[in-house]
């Protein structure tokens, strides 16, 4: 049997395309320790719809 770890999946939002006006959100899933990163996962990322690298932070 699988033991429960301390990892936890998180979704990764877009900050800038919030700002623009261009329809539709960028946003990605990924996995994370707990214990090792407790704050907000924050990463740069591909947003198609922008088509360049951006920031994207966890959402809740």
């Amino acid at each position: 049997m699988a033991k429960k770890g301390s990892r936890v999946q998180v979704i990764l939002e877009c900050t800038e395309q919030k700002t623009t006006d261009v329809p539709g959100t960028s946003r990605y899933i990924t996995v994370k320790n707990k214990k090792n990163s407790p704050e907000r996962l924050e990463l740069k990322k591909y947003n198609k719809n922008l088509k360049k690298v951006t920031v994207h932070k966890e959402i809740k």
